[in-house]
């Protein structure tokens, strides 16, 4: 036997500087860096110019902490439709943006002030606002880089901030449009009101806990009825609201309800009757007497008394009973008390009998000092205050009038989603938005309602996924007029001049420009009472006008944003051509909570003053669980910080969990999901970087036209374009879970499992010249091309190492355009037989592998099924495609594998009949050596 000698200096192995370990915490920064000094945001706003616009209108964030996981889902799912969008060749513009005003940062500084013992009242109020100007930002700043970090590109030299003077002048622009138009109004309406916050607040910002709430039954003396047997017995109201009872001023009853006089403890108590039972058991009996029953309304015409009508005044008036259709059997006593101050029904149902509220409850929770009852005490969400033994029940007890009390009814309960104290129904006066008034001088179609107009509006935007429409076509049908005005300090005020007199609110084009132009030039510090006169002109008198000093709900901000953000021309690169008249953005993007948030705040705002939606489709994401599927708490320790996980992982692993997830559901995030998602990568960038080495070297001159390619690489060129057609679908669908997931699987099981691994002999060992391997390289190529940009908005940084490496000086691969892929038919069904074949070689070779029988599949002789062999196949080609010795067809139906008594060639490894010693070559090595050498 002669000496065998080592050929790896005549194999063509791939050749690549592309490193496998890819070390994105310390190389992301880097490409970021580069970005920004070559400026390629303008680089690619100037490539497109032209272009079929593609607008995402940003939804502001506030400024207010670091980024969070929903931060990151929310900004790589935006990046990801501008990239796309990108990448098909539109001009797709991102412009960032912050919500500067608003509650949120307002509790912030007042909670730095409370660690300092200052009170905000004491501070002037420029004072306090330039300190939340200062915090805003801070906080835009931070968020920006972090942003900046994740690889979201964008016009981060210029975001638009609602707090920008030019933006504080367009909101307050827009809100003097609704008052021009008729449609604003001053109304005392009970709104869901913070007393820790001191601030009405929109539904948007309540969220709803569990609480355990004191309940009470208390007892109404009938004083006067048409049926004089219920006059001397008690009517008998349940409430889990003490603090309401100071404020009664009537009774509910169902019309259609049976009711039942019952006696018990020596009074006669009127009761529904299904409650009945319940009712006695609360009292602490196991028996009662009843006297009659009869309908709901045979108590028309009757009154009550309040059991504090000693007090004298307001409580000696007597309480009408009236009927009410939202009054239910459902719990309680079927009796509802009326507090027109703080309830919806309530309140709607006492304005229609001439019972108007009195205004007790102040701004803190207490009621107020000349109150008779309880006058100065409170905050009436208390527990304390409303316990059995506080004062409202010890004083009702007093009196005979509490029946029954406990602090043990579970029940959900709104509260502020900032401050996380309860929120109470309070009236006050506020200014509305009518969503039912028909137009007249406003944007909106001739005759129709805002409600009207909204829901038009939504019938023709595209929601993504579809069940978005009902959710916030619900919430616009149901929704009651819009409360625009805020208690607070820091916002955009409600630039209005109520007259003394009239009490009309002042509409004059030449006031209204005076006030927009101040706070143009100084921000709403510019609203202010030494300015009045100067804003009123010679026309009027300041002191014959209030000078109204609520702000503006902040939804109004950014519902706003529409206006001063995709119109104002600020931003160039977002304005529509000449002439364009439908909706400006293409696309909203935000989380689901936002149905009832921007989504429509912005939907109210453009119909009411353009008589349209600014929104031509909706996108909505579910929110970010733990591992286990809760809902993030830092109290619960189970956060995930996308800052972390960039300082360890890297941006692009973020990115590839995002885009790889269900994000129209909820879905989860954790270490064991993260390690998944690296595995996930890490596959990919093999392939990336297979592909390199494959093709260093590689010159046009190897170019093979696909007709005159062998079957398998036109059959991979098939393949590349029925995974370009979905990948079309899947940007036109916003669906990226399925793009990532075709990418990811076409580069696993198409290229690495099967395409590469059956080729890499030809690669490795054919001459340089043969056209086969040639065919193998051009379509290397054309897969390099397409997975490179296919990759680009989901890996932003890894693709740009991958283009680089093999295009140093072709610029950003960020500038590309969507691949061009040629159109190739193959037989794919005959294909896809023919691998599930391959499969089942393969596991038939695995055992004799694991027993080591054999020590690659090149060992294997293998016998298959005759009927399981596509046509057109022959012995020759299946052991190639199968990578094994040989193979054989028998009539079993099973795969049969023994090991092949061949020589090994020295150089490709294939076992041959026609090599004659372990370590000879075969011809055709012989052929390649021999051509390598001539060259």
């Amino acid at each position: 036997m002669t000496e065998q000698r080592d050929y790896k200096d005549t194999v063509f192995l791939p050749k690549t500087d592309f490193p496998m370990k890819a070390g994105l915490p310390q190389k992301e920064p880097g490409i970021l860096a580069r970005w920004q000094d070559e400026r390629i945001y303008d680089q690619i706003r100037a490539a497109r110019e032209g272009r079929e616009k593609f607008i995402l209108h940003d939804g502001p964030p506030y400024a207010n902490g670091d980024m969070h996981i929903g931060h990151a889902l929310n900004h790589i799912l935006k990046d990801m439709v501008v990239r796309t969008q990108t990448l098909l060749g539109k001009d797709a513009p991102y412009v960032p943006g912050w919500d500067c005003h608003g509650l949120p940062i307002e509790w912030k500084v007042e909670e730095q002030y409370r660690k300092l013992k200052k009170n905000k009242d004491e501070v002037p109020a420029e004072e306090f606002r330039a300190e939340c100007r200062a915090y805003a930002r801070h906080w835009v700043d931070t968020q920006r880089e972090q942003l900046k970090r994740l690889g979201v590109g964008g016009n981060w030299d210029k975001p638009y901030l609602t707090m920008d003077f030019d933006a504080e002048a367009t909101i307050v622009t827009e809100l003097l449009k609704f008052a021009q138009s008729d449609m604003l109004y001053r109304g005392a309406k009970p709104v869901m009101w913070s007393p820790v916050e001191k601030t009405a607040l929109a539904e948007a910002e309540v969220e709803y806990e569990d609480v355990v709430s004191t309940q009470i039954d208390v007892a109404f003396e009938i004083v006067e009825s048409q049926d004089p047997d219920l006059v001397g017995a008690y009517a008998v109201i349940w409430t889990t609201t003490p603090w309401t009872i100071p404020v009664n001023q009537a009774l509910a009853y169902g019309p259609h309800i049976d009711y039942h006089l019952i006696e018990a403890d020596g009074r006669r108590y009127l009761i529904a009757e299904p409650l009945v039972d319940a009712f006695v058991k609360r009292l602490g009996h196991e028996t009662h007497d009843l006297h009659f029953f009869m309908k709901g309304a045979g108590l028309e015409g009757t009154k009550v008394r309040h059991p504090m009508h000693h007090l004298g005044g307001f409580y000696a008036e007597l309480r009408p009973m009236l009927a009410g259709d939202f009054v239910t059997t459902d719990s309680g006593t079927g009796l509802v008390h009326m507090a027109p101050d703080h309830g919806e029904d309530d309140f709607e149902l006492c304005k229609a009998h001439g019972i108007n509220p009195k205004f007790v409850v102040e701004a803190d929770g207490r009621y107020r000092e000349d109150w008779p009852w309880l006058g100065g005490q409170g905050s009436v969400i208390n527990p304390k205050f409303t316990a059995p033994d506080g004062p409202i029940c010890t004083d009702l007890a007093a009196v005979g009038g509490l029946l029954a009390a406990s602090a043990d009814y579970a029940h959900s309960y709104p509260h502020s989603w900032r401050s996380k104290a309860k929120v109470i129904y309070r009236c006050t006066p506020q200014w509305f938005v009518p969503m039912d008034k028909p137009a007249s001088k406003s944007g909106m179609p001739q005759g129709m309602t805002l409600r009207e107009t909204a829901e038009m509006a939504l019938a023709h935007t595209r929601f993504v996924p579809a069940k978005g429409r009902n959710r916030i076509g619900a919430m616009v049908h149901g929704r009651p007029d819009w409360v625009l005005s805020r208690q607070r300090a820091w916002g955009v005020p409600i630039t209005l001049f109520v007259d003394r007199k009239s009490g009309e609110y002042l509409v004059d084009e030449a006031v209204n420009a005076r006030i927009i132009a101040a706070i143009r030039e100084k921000g709403v510090d510019a609203w202010s009472d030494e300015r009045a006169q100067e804003y009123l002109g010679n026309d009027y008198l300041a002191e014959d006008y209030e000078r109204i000093t609520d702000i503006l709900d902040v939804w109004f901000d950014s519902g706003s944003t529409h206006a001063f953000v995709l119109e104002s021309g600020k931003w160039p690169e977002l304005l529509r051509p000449e002439g364009y008249k439908g909706p400006h953005a293409d696309l909203y993007l935000e989380g689901s909570d936002q149905h009832r948030g921007w989504f429509q705040s912005s939907l109210l705002e453009a119909c009411a003053t353009r008589g349209q939606a600014p929104y031509k489709a909706v996108l909505t994401h579910g929110f970010t669980m733990d591992a286990k599927g809760l809902k993030m708490s830092k109290s619960l320790g189970n956060t995930i910080s996308p800052l972390k996980v960039m300082e360890t992982n890297g941006a692009d692993i973020i990115r590839l969990w995002a885009l790889s997830v269900d994000f129209t559901e909820d879905h989860r995030i954790g270490d064991e999901i993260l390690k998944g998602v690296g595995d996930q990568y890490r596959r990919l960038r093999n392939t990336f970087r297979y592909l390199l080495g494959a093709l260093s070297d590689f010159s046009e001159d190897e170019r093979v036209a696909p007709e005159q390619m062998p079957e398998l690489e036109r059959y991979m060129l098939a393949l590349l374009g029925a995974l370009d057609a979905d990948m079309r679908k899947a940007v036109a669908d916003f669906d990226f879970n399925t793009y990532v997931r075709r990418l990811l699987d076409f580069c696993n099981e198409d290229l690495s499992a099967f395409f590469f691994d059956i080729r890499k002999d030809r690669l490795y060992c054919d001459d340089p010249a043969d056209a086969s391997r040639r065919a193998y390289r051009t379509v290397l190529d054309t897969l390099f091309h397409a997975l490179v940009r296919y990759a680009a908005p989901v890996t932003v940084f890894t693709a740009e190492e991958v283009w680089g490496a093999r295009y140093p000086d072709a610029g950003s691969v960020h500038l590309l355009e969507w691949p061009e892929v040629p159109e190739v038919e193959a037989d794919t069904q005959r294909w896809d037989a023919l691998r599930a074949l391959r499969v089942k070689v393969t596991e038939a070779i695995e055992p004799l592998r694991r027993e080591k029988t054999v020590r690659s599949s090149l060992e294997a002789e293998v016998t298959v099924p005759a009927d399981a062999v596509p046509e057109g196949f022959s012995d020759a080609d299946l052991a190639a495609l199968f990578i094994t010795a040989t193979v054989s067809r028998g009539q079993g139906e099973s795969v049969s594998v023994v090991k092949t008594n061949h020589h090994k060639c020295g150089r490709c490894w294939r076992h041959l009949p026609e090599v004659s010693e372990d370590g000879a070559l075969c011809a055709r090595c012989d052929e390649a050596i021999a051509a390598e050498s001539a060259a």
